[in-house]
């Protein structure tokens, strides 16, 4: 049920704590529930987060506040970051009540001993694998350190030499100084090297330039060690790591306490203030949540905000969820505003509906897929888009629902639908998602990025090998590099939080790109052969082929007859 998804996304660590689950997990079944809650956790990583580039005290704190918006306008529906540097200028929400919120989340930020991206990665390998892997980079290390010590003597054999170049009276002190380490050398030994280049420059990487046959008696022995070395480190079990949000068991008095910031400035900490929902609410229905739940090696706060959050009694998640599902099936919500049901956000256009399917939704156990075939099969949903001069003279926004509303396919759909029309749709489930990069005109376009370090392109190709036309949701989203396509046709900005509502914009670069991109063509080229496999040489039997194609039904005459004549314009005009 989607309450329990709620949950996860909230405090699965928590829940997997609760429930003794870990990747050293006895079953399999145990260890892929804790995969799977540690996972969800992903929700409350989902916001921008420098800190891996610049980690001070703003960086981390804009981090925070990102996440409290998209908890805010995903769950309550709310712009509650509205709240951080002041009260809310019209709905009922405090400066205190946002820094009560924040306190649910601060164990887990723990803004005082922050853990940058890398640092909030958690380990799925399990103890067994752990000492595996050890035993076998031991094994590995043992080689690598054979091959530095004969390359040791190799260096000390060609030092030799060079030394015996030099005066008798230098040569001792020249080599001590060579052999001490580069940050405990004297001025005097760093002046001597100095003087000294030839025997300065002596590394394992420019032996080849002091022993002409270094190459042909050592070089592939050193290699081959090497090579020996990696081959038994391919051996080792392979280390996954998940995106997480977890916290990390603290003593009480360790445990981070939040203050109300001045003006949202976290360097300007004012009165103390204790975990807990939004005191409008909390008049309604209060949540009950712990500083520290002696119960758990964490403080529990998230799990017990999770759990009040899903108990079928909070007064604003279930209308905040049907809404957005309304959303997607008629191109508006109920509130058209769907991240913002407070003062500024739209008014319902049919408030009691809006109640019933929320008390429905809760009572019929949070089903999403319930929820899903009451909508679809409501005679509302089923009617059609034509539109009427009356209905439009009395409604032309269609609030009232007189009619279906016209939608376009969203960004992802759309390539989802030229990749099933041409025949090319890769339907597999799971999986690494599918790379994007720059291509030689700059546009972000899928495939394996192949530039150097510098961001050259090298010229160099690899075959994703059918990955390329997989659904567009496992398509990788970087906010540095949005797809071209997805760009063009209102998919969510990379650099917003949260994004409540998708914008449905007509521009003619809309236009431009499905006329003159290359996978455009790619994928009007793959219809195309398709037709010729599927049907005959009939143009009457292509039209209708790729009319059922395309659009699901049988062409009307008209349109066999409109469609044979736009391709034989199009043979004459290419002749």
């Amino acid at each position: 049920p989607f309450s329990e998804f709620i949950r996860e996304q909230l405090a699965g660590d928590e829940m997997a704590l609760k429930a003794g689950l870990n990747a050293n997990s006895p079953t399999a079944a145990e260890k892929a529930r804790y995969e799977e809650l540690m996972t969800a956790t992903g929700f409350l990583r989902m916001a921008p987060d420098g800190t891996g580039a610049q980690n001070d005290v703003g960086s981390r704190n804009a981090c925070v506040t990102s996440t409290m918006k998209i908890v805010g306008t995903a769950l309550y529906g709310l712009t509650i970051g509205c709240a951080e540097c002041h009260d809310h200028r019209y709905d009922p929400i405090s400066q205190a009540d946002y820094y009560r919120l924040r306190a649910i989340f601060e164990p887990g930020f723990d803004t005082k001993n922050w853990r940058t991206p890398a640092g909030r990665l958690v380990s799925l390998q399990t103890n067994e694998a752990k000492a595996e892997g050890a035993k076998i980079e031991a094994e590995a290390k043992k080689i690598d350190d054979a091959r530095l010590a004969k390359q040791a003597e190799f260096i000390d054999e060609v030092l030799e030499k060079e030394l015996l170049k030099r005066d008798e009276g230098i040569r001792d002190a020249l080599r001590i100084a060579y052999k001490t380490e580069v940050k405990n050398r004297t001025p005097e030994q760093v002046k001597l090297l100095k003087d000294n280049p030839s025997v300065n420059s002596l590394s394992a990487g420019s032996l080849y330039l002091y022993d002409t046959t270094y190459k042909t008696k050592h070089a592939d022995e050193l290699k081959k060690m090497a090579a020996d070395a990696a081959e038994v480190r391919a051996k080792k079990p392979v280390e996954e790591f998940v995106q997480a949000f977890a916290e990390i068991a603290k003593a009480p008095a360790a445990v981070p306490v939040m203050h109300v910031y001045h003006r949202g400035d976290p360097e300007s900490p004012k009165e103390e203030v204790k975990p807990s929902d939004l005191s409008v609410l909390a008049g309604v229905r209060p949540i009950e949540i712990p500083e520290n739940d002696p119960s758990l090696a964490t403080t529990g706060r998230r799990l017990a905000y999770a759990n009040g959050m899903t108990d079928g009694k909070h007064p604003l998640l279930a209308r905040v969820l049907v809404n957005r599902v309304w959303m997607h099936h008629f191109g508006k919500g109920l509130v058209v505003s769907a991240g913002d049901l407070g003062a500024l956000g739209d008014k319902p256009s049919h408030p009691e509906l809006l109640d019933w399917l929320a008390t429905r939704f809760m009572d019929g156990g949070w089903s999403i897929k319930d929820l899903h075939r009451l909508i679809l099969s409501s005679r509302v949903w089923k009617q059609e888009s034509r539109r009427d001069s009356e209905r439009e003279r009395i409604d032309p926004d269609n609030r009232l629902l007189s009619r279906q509303n016209v939608r376009r396919l969203e960004a992802e759909t759309l390539r989802d639908s030229l990749l099933a029309v041409s025949g090319h749709l890769n339907a597999n489930v799971g999986g690494t998602p599918v790379p994007v990069m720059y291509n030689e005109e700059g546009q972000v376009v899928i495939g394996n990025d192949t530039t150097d370090t510098a961001g050259r392109q090298t010229g160099k190709f690899i075959p994703l090998n059918g990955e390329e036309y997989r659904r567009s949701l496992y398509v990788q989203v970087r906010r540095t590099r949005p797809l071209e396509m997805f760009a063009a046709f209102d998919a969510p900005s990379m650099m917003d939080a949260n994004c409540e509502v998708r914008p449905v914009t007509t521009v003619s670069p809309q236009s431009l790109l499905l006329m003159n991109n290359v996978g455009m063509r790619e994928h009007a080229q793959n219809f195309a052969a398709r037709l010729e496999q599927e049907s005959g040489n009939d143009p009457a039997e292509r039209v209708e082929r790729a009319w059922w194609l395309s659009f699901g039904r049988r062409p009307s005459p008209d349109d066999v007859k409109a469609g044979i004549e736009f391709v034989a314009a199009q043979t004459e005009h290419y002749r």
